[in-house]
């Protein structure tokens, strides 16, 4: 299963898309993982993604894929928590009432997109909810030498 995450990464970033989190592909490697975990970074949790300009790296527990949670990081410190619930699930009156900073951080705010058409990773229409630690501001300085996000193009 962890293999089965890493291809849909790496197909991803070769598209110039983002991969949030997906289901592992055999045969694939996660990217190079760091040396020290993010402090908090919950057991389980395996980086799938390099840095993403305005995001950071994304990390996801392959039994949370695809949906999440999934957390973002930057220079080593955990940045969001994310969650990746479908419009199916949404139509059934499918809610989620634990979406909280992780133990030490505190929500700064919540961004929410909506993807008709989904994205590499979850191919169905669905929202991405990520709750920030950081200010807005703090967001938009994040790897700005990283993969070109290409959400932040459709709302800017």
């Amino acid at each position: 299963m962890l293999k089965s995450l890493l291809a849909l990464v790496l197909a991803f970033i070769a598209t110039s898309s983002i991969a949030l989190a997906a289901a592992p592909a055999p045969g694939m490697k996660l990217p190079p993982q760091p040396k020290v975990r993010p402090v908090g970074m919950p057991a389980g949790a395996v980086m799938v993604s390099p840095c993403i300009r305005n995001m950071g790296e994304h990390w996801v527990n392959p039994k949370d894929a695809p949906t999440g949670p999934i957390y973002g990081t930057y220079q080593g410190k955990i940045i969001f928590t994310e969650i990746m619930p479908t419009k199916a699930q949404l139509d059934k009156g499918w809610w989620y009432s634990n979406l909280r900073a992780l133990p030490g951080y505190k929500i700064d705010h919540v961004d929410v997109e909506y993807h008709p058409k989904g994205h590499p990773g979850l191919m169905v229409p669905h929202y991405d909810i990520h709750a920030y630690y950081i200010p807005h501001a703090a967001e938009m300085n994040i790897c700005p030498s990283g993969i070109p996000n290409p959400d932040a193009e459709m709302h800017d």
